[in-house]
């Protein structure tokens, strides 16, 4: 069996940073898009636009032209086109990564690899298992609840009506 690449062994090692700004892709732009694609546009692998790294994020607007905000009044802020745009092609090499990583492993020890299926699908049974009763459980509650609430309804609209033919005088 070959040895794992240190790469692949980086990315299941927690490190316990935490960066707390605006993310793209659940990444942090500041401290690492920033910074990683500055770093290409340097070395000529990227030919990202400068005023793409230097005013990474972009006011928001409407098909109008105005201005865009949230349902907080807050001002809607995007990621600039051209960086979103590599950050996304990044996102999908990412992953392509990962498949020719499963595929390879699966290639190479497919026994091994078939075993921690089987393993992680027989774990699983009892949490399935549990949530799928649980979840009857909820949606049975929130049918008896529903019936309760529609028959209420159902009297109160009754109700309603017999006061109001009460209140009808009678003539002969």
């Amino acid at each position: 069996m070959s040895e794992t690449a240190s790469y692949i062994k980086s990315l299941v090692m927690p490190n316990g940073r935490k960066p707390a700004g605006r993310k793209a892709w659940s990444i942090d732009l500041e401290t690492v898009w920033i910074p990683f694609f500055t770093a290409t546009n340097t070395k000529g692998e990227t030919h990202l636009p400068v005023d793409a790294l230097g005013a990474p994020l972009r006011l928001g607007y409407a098909p109008d032209g105005s201005v865009r905000f949230s349902k907080t009044g807050r001002p809607i802020l995007k990621v600039a086109k051209d960086l979103a745009d590599t950050i996304r092609m990044v996102r999908d090499n990412f992953s392509a990564g990962l498949q020719g990583y499963t595929a390879t492993v699966i290639a190479s020890a497919s026994t091994a690899y078939k075993a921690q299926v089987e393993l992680a699908r027989k774990a699983g049974e009892p949490i399935v298992a549990q949530d799928r009763a649980n979840l009857n459980k909820a949606m049975e509650l929130a049918m008896e609840l529903a019936v309760a609430k529609a028959e209420a309804e159902a009297q109160a609209e009754a109700r309603a009506r017999n006061k109001d033919r009460e209140k009808v005088p009678v003539t002969a």
